[in-house]
């Protein structure tokens, strides 16, 4: 008996430490581990996937979903291979429930950790392309909607023409477009790219976008899509920045803007008053302040500025034939332009080291030939695309872990998804064949880690993560070819919250998530105005961090649980690097989030 009670007691003791063991390392799993999803949600019959994260080491096996309201356990699964370390973490898992299909709200829960609450639904991407519009609005110049007033409308004058019959300081009007990022320059190259990446949204996905602003900006309706009136916005302005001929513009000030942190209004930092210089386009090397540039030629600005007129002469014929005609003699001539001297046109600063130092211009011949093709149906331009296909046929920083500045701009070769849509048999397999090289390229890198993460931490990642998504998705499309639906998919989601810091890098998207709130920008710094929409440039190597001027965290740094020696984020206002929006990435999310919305419309109904 008295053995009996011992061993009882024994017993007790044992399953008493077993439940304060159990209950202790779960309760230390939750400060020290975390599940990152996407924060905008899931559709039905999409890929769902989260990324379990820890830095420390717990024994998972098995993680389940639980819907929020009634609390039922609606799915339990393996957790699968263990990914291992990755920047902070020393542990990290791929918890898949693609399964599940019906719509409601729910978490995921493994180990007492849980993710925030999520929706599985056909609707969560509605209205995000349109939401993202709003900072593409607030960056307008001449006349801004948001503010509801004008700023830079003395530009301005030019210079670098005068071989072209344009004499230094001669005024010229270059007065519109959109601001390129928290300052108050303005590029053609990334000007022309956001153009054609609005028309090709409107152009592919038309039923998603929504008519609630005149074409000024202010709210009413015109009978217009607002992604529509955005992207006329980009051709007037780009109209004005090729005006003649034989007269190109390369960009609106230069970053003698950067004296001061300031709202949008009219600088006197050129010593012309209130004008700003206005670059022109000779294909020659320009000044950079102790440096010069690296420009070869005409080619990579003035063929974007070919496909952002010849896509919008195509899709604007129906509402204005003759504006529409216009920019159909405006490709022309600028197609012209490209050919005056072969290659690239890099951007000028005069006192600090960073441009845009674009080094690549046969993928933008290659879609200005494609899109002549496609518009006059000459078979030599279509020889030429491929020529110029063949010779570029991946964007090379899908090959390497690192880049320049802006060095592959583009961030995607759009010429080649225009080219293999107007091909067949042999000739459309070529081009699907460099598109999945590219993508395979990344995958190699994606997939030693949980966060499927190949994209390179560059400055402007978050520009490339939404260019290789759109990539993998036009290869899906053409190619009827699913292998890299998931990682395409892991790339969304990595812009939304799966990512190590559990932040969403688009400002106030989702309203109920962890989103940007510090940004580098004047709107919200100065007047705590919402830059709703902006995607923000993304994390960067830590190595490129520590080496950038002027950096200086002004708070605390809400992250620094995940900050490591690979890669860092900060939502911090000091931070240009990270945390700065801009124009042209968020022209080219509104194309992403429009592919989203619009699949999600065709998903076929899940069989339960």
């Amino acid at each position: 008996m008295k053995k009996s009670l011992i061993k009882f007691l024994l017993l007790e003791r044992y399953l008493l430490l077993f439940c304060a063991f159990f209950i202790l390392n779960n309760a230390f799993a939750q400060k020290q581990a975390w599940i990152r999803i996407n924060q905008l949600g899931y559709t039905p019959a999409g890929k769902k996937v989260a990324v379990w994260a820890g830095k420390e080491k717990f024994m998972l096996d098995k993680f389940k979903l639980v819907h929020a309201k009634t609390g039922k356990t609606v799915l339990e699964h393996t957790v699968g291979k263990d990914f291992g370390a990755y920047g902070p973490f020393v542990q990290s898992f791929r918890l898949d429930f693609s399964q599940v299909a019906d719509t409601g709200s729910y978490f995921l829960e493994a180990q007492g950790v849980k993710s925030p609450t999520f929706r599985i639904a056909k609707d969560v991407y509605q209205g995000a392309a349109d939401f993202t519009l709003r900072y593409m609005r607030q960056q307008r110049t001449l006349f801004n909607p948001y503010l509801a007033d004008s700023c830079h409308t003395h530009d301005g004058f030019a210079l670098y023409g005068g071989k072209s019959g344009l004499p230094d300081s001669t005024n010229v009007d270059a007065g519109g477009g959109w601001h390129d990022a928290s300052d108050y320059l303005q590029y053609s190259t990334t000007s022309a790219n956001a153009t054609y990446h609005l028309l090709a949204a409107y152009r592919d996905f038309p039923q998603v976008f929504g008519d609630q602003k005149l074409a000024n900006g202010l709210g009413g309706r015109n009978g217009i899509a607002d992604v529509l009136d955005e992207a006329k916005w980009g051709l007037d302005w780009l109209v004005k920045m090729h005006p003649k001929p034989t007269w190109m513009f390369n960009q609106i000030a230069d970053d003698r803007d950067h004296a001061s942190m300031r709202m949008p209004g009219e600088d006197p930092f050129y010593g012309r008053g209130y004008e700003r210089p206005v670059y022109f386009i000779d294909g020659l090397p320009q000044q950079r302040g102790k440096f010069m540039n690296r420009t070869t030629g005409t080619s990579s600005t003035a063929a974007k500025f070919t496909s952002a007129f010849l896509l919008g002469a195509d899709l604007l014929k129906p509402i204005d034939k003759r504006y529409a005609k216009m920019l159909s003699t405006k490709a022309q001539t600028a197609f012209e332009y490209a050919h005056i001297k072969l290659g690239v046109t890099q951007t000028v600063s005069v006192k600090s080291p960073y441009i845009y130092a674009e080094e690549n211009w046969k993928d933008d011949m290659e879609l200005a030939a494609a899109l002549q093709f496609r518009y006059h149906k000459k078979a030599s331009f279509k020889q030429q695309a491929f020529d110029y296909a063949r010779a570029e046929p991946i964007t090379p920083w899908m090959t390497t872990d690192t880049a320049a500045h802006y060095q592959w701009y583009p961030f995607i070769n759009l010429g080649h998804y225009e080219l293999a849509k107007v091909s067949q048999g042999k000739e459309k397999a070529e081009l699907l064949q460099f598109y999945k090289t590219g993508i395979a390229q990344v995958w190699e890198r994606a997939k030693e880690n949980a966060f499927y993460r190949g994209v390179p931490f560059i400055w402007c990642s978050n520009n490339l993560t939404v260019s290789f998504a759109i990539q993998c998705q036009w290869y899906e499309q053409l190619a009827h070819d699913t292998t890299y639906a998931e990682l395409a998919q892991a790339n969304i989601d990595w812009l939304f919250g799966a990512n190590p810091w559990g932040t969403s890098m688009v400002y106030g998207l989702p309203a109920w998530g962890d989103t940007p709130v510090d940004p580098h920008s004047a709107f919200t710094k100065l007047k705590n105005f919402p830059i709703d929409g902006g995607l923000v440039d993304g994390p960067v190597y830590t190595s490129i961090f520590k080496n950038l001027i002027g950096i200086q965290l002004h708070q605390a740094d809400a992250y620094a649980d995940f900050q490591s020696d690979l890669v860092v984020y900060h939502d911090d206002y000091g931070d240009y690097s990270t945390n700065e929006p801009t124009m042209d990435g968020t022209a080219s999310l509104i194309y992403l989030l429009a592919s989203q919305e619009q699949k999600a419309l065709e998903e076929p109904k899940v069989k339960k």
